[in-house]
């Protein structure tokens, strides 16, 4: 017999519950499904917001890592031209602000014979069209005088270089540099000291390889040296206390803020980079034209003048310490010799500012952040002199402290 369709459930079967086939999950009550549907949503919501949250602080310190990358670009120097950066092949005339020296290893092309430490002078100024420039001048060495003693005849120099080689690696027993006493010359010259006649008289020139080495040099010769058949004498000192960098300007013919011109063709350039100027060169201290300050010369560069001022949060009944109070606002202005405004005039605060007519304002949300910023400023802008109210005991050496807690 063929099976009919199955009955349809009465109406009190259909109200009953159907049981559950064996091992299947047993749904939630409905308070409970609805309390669980609920927190999925908050969760949902939750995330969505941290999401969103998270992008925005992204996006908005991208805006401000782009908006100071624009002001960066906007401070720089103008770029230099392309014959400076491929080539020598121009005088370049700068105007000198300051002059120092660091020790580093001789030049091999301009002093082929020379090796080991050796001082090298340092100028640093700006060009007409406003590019920086570091000036590494190679070739000049410290040196002295000292009165040659009667009957001292110049076959007894020789000796008495080796015996001042002898005691001066004594003296410096730590140093590296191989030869102490670079030479010793018999010259003529006249003294000032006391009533002199219209006459010369011999002097010894001694060149000593570094520039700490006058002082140790002098104290031997001052104390007595054996020569020869001369037996021990000592010696009086001349233009033994001279700074070395003042020693350079004076045989240069340099002043204070002159104008430099280093001749086509004799520089290079530097072969070790010690600063962030757009022209970094190489020269014998021999090429060097020093200009008198007349006519055209007595013009000046476009120097940048950086006027800074730093505030703290003090404590109350404190003054403030690095340690403890931290940086919450440097203010900036920033000028051409020469112009009536400033080119920059922003300031950078911890947290939020109200707008000050006139100013950038820049926020940052960190101490360090401000820093950062402030050092960006320093190295695109690249100022010449800088400025400020007693920056020099306090604000720069409270920036360089916490720079160091940082």
């Amino acid at each position: 017999r063929r099976a009919g369709p199955p009955a349809a459930p009465s109406p009190l079967a259909a109200k009953r519950p159907q049981p559950m086939p064996p091992g299947a999950p047993q749904p939630p009550p409905p308070a409970a499904a609805a309390a669980e549907e609920e927190d999925m949503m908050d969760e949902d919501v939750f995330l969505d917001e941290t999401i969103l949250a998270e992008d925005e602080a992204a996006l908005l310190l991208l805006d401000r890592d782009e908006a100071l990358a624009s002001r960066l670009s906007r401070w720089k120097r103008p770029a230099l031209p392309a014959d400076l950066v491929s080539g020598c092949s121009r005088s370049v005339a700068f105007q000198q602000l300051d002059i120092d020296y660091v020790i580093g290893e001789s030049h091999k092309e301009f002093l082929p014979n020379s090796s080991g430490p050796a001082a090298i002078i340092r100028i640093f100024g700006v060009t007409r069209e406003g590019h920086s420039v570091c000036c590494q001048v190679h070739g000049f060495e410290p040196y002295f005088y000292i009165s040659c003693p009667p009957g001292m005849s110049p076959d007894d120099i020789s000796g008495f270089k080796q015996t001042l080689e002898a005691r001066m690696k004594e003296s410096n027993r730590n140093s590296s540099v191989q030869r102490f006493v670079k030479s010793v010359e018999l010259l003529q010259k006249q003294t000032i000291m006391h009533y002199q006649p219209n006459k010369s008289q011999s002097f010894l020139k001694i060149v000593v390889a570094l520039p700490t080495m006058v002082a140790s040099c002098r104290g031997i010769l001052e104390r007595g040296i054996t020569i020869g058949s001369l037996g021990s004498k000592s010696f009086l000192t001349y233009e033994s206390n001279i700074l070395f960098a003042l020693r350079f300007m004076i045989d240069c013919n340099i002043v204070g803020g002159n104008w430099i011109e280093l001749p086509a063709g004799k520089y290079r350039k530097a072969t070790r980079v010690m600063s962030y100027c757009q022209l970094e060169l190489d020269c014998l201290y021999s090429d060097l034209v020093s200009h008198a300050p007349e006519g055209e010369y007595s013009k000046m560069a476009p120097f940048r003048i950086l006027s800074f001022d730093i505030e703290c949060a003090g404590r109350k009944g404190h003054f403030p310490e690095p340690t403890h109070d931290p940086v919450i606002q440097i203010a900036n202005l920033l000028t051409l010799q020469g112009e009536a405004q400033p080119f920059v005039r922003n300031v950078m605060t911890l947290k939020s500012c109200s707008p000050i007519v006139g100013v950038d304002v820049m926020s940052f949300d960190t101490e360090r952040d401000i820093l950062l910023a402030w050092r960006d400023l320093i190295r695109e802008a690249d100022p010449d002199i800088i400025i400020g109210y007693n920056i020099c005991k306090f604000d720069l050496p409270y920036l360089i402290e916490v720079h160091k807690l940082l």
